[in-house]
């Protein structure tokens, strides 16, 4: 993949900053991407959340980035018909897109039309990103299986083995979360013991966990440091659910217009910025390692 300029301001934005970035030296090159999330296509079967993707393919193609992560529920309530409609929007974004599958999305309908491997990976540079499937169409909750964390074990072996850092990717997020929050996360049982041992033995490498499904904006934790627990508002619809004044565990900036994310990686920081369609990016707000 060709290496993008990605010029940004870093006054006012969400910085993390991983150790594994701070004790090894830097990255050869700053590397940029978009996230975004929860596109919904078919919602309550009207057509408003297929037009606007097609605005948000169109508004991603014309920023800078290498590649698109898409982080689940690309249709909605199943409607696999929908698939066609969010790929001819992707046909719009000049740059490698890659989904991993929401509680919304069949799996079977999404091995037929995005890809047939679900779990999976790809290397960028300094960079491995693991795309996992953590989703079930009958739950809210989160689930991975013992042969996924095996496999999630491997990946980062390998990846450590190949000197690359690490970016961890699924739809439901792993960690615990109360009200005033969702509720969903994947439980101890469920496979999040064995998600965080993974991610404890690789921690000097471990970038984030990136992730969907709470249509909350901008939401996300930092007490498993170095690695950062986010996820990213919907390109759909964002709630404001007063977290941040109700003192919820974490941090959610007051920001839900749908849109995408901006990332960044650059002088040992990750930055992340908001665009919501039809406007320009947004700085958030900087977090260091280790704060509330």
């Amino acid at each position: 993949m060709r290496r993008r300029k990605f010029l940004v301001s870093t006054a006012g934005m969400l910085t993390l900053r991983p150790a594994c970035l701070r004790a090894q030296n830097a990255p050869p090159s700053a590397l940029s991407f978009i996230v975004v999330t929860d596109t919904h296509l078919g919602y309550k079967d009207k057509d408003a959340a297929q037009k606007l993707w097609r605005q948000t393919a169109a508004e991603i193609a014309a920023v800078e980035g290498a590649f698109v992560l898409h982080l689940g529920d690309v249709i909605d309530g199943g409607r696999v018909e929908q698939y066609p409609v969010y790929l001819e929007g992707r046909k719009l974004i000049s740059k490698p897109v890659y989904e991993v599958p929401g509680n919304h999305d069949p799996v079977a309908g999404f091995q037929q039309h995005i890809r047939p491997q679900v779990d999976t990976f790809f290397d960028h540079q300094w960079l491995r990103v693991v795309l996992m499937n953590n989703a079930r169409r009958d739950s809210h909750e989160g689930f991975f299986t013992s042969e996924q964390i095996a496999w999630l074990g491997r990946t980062c072996d390998e990846a450590a083995a190949k000197d690359l850092n690490l970016l961890l990717c699924c739809h439901v997020p792993v960690h615990d979360n109360k009200h005033p929050d969702r509720g969903w996360h994947v439980k101890p049982g469920n496979g999040q013991a064995g998600f965080y041992e993974i991610a404890k033995k690789h921690a000097p490498r471990i970038l984030a966990a990136f992730h969907g499904h709470f249509h909350n904006g901008l939401r996300g934790w930092n007490d498993h440091v170095p690695m950062h627990e986010v996820c990213f508002p919907s390109a759909l619809y964002n709630q404001d659910r007063k977290l941040e004044s109700q003192q919820a565990p974490g941090y959610n900036p007051s920001e839900f217009r749908p849109g995408f994310t901006l990332v960044s990686i650059m002088n040992g920081a990750l930055h992340l910025r908001f665009k919501a369609v039809g406007d320009e990016p947004k700085p958030l707000r900087e977090l260091k390692l280790g704060a509330a």
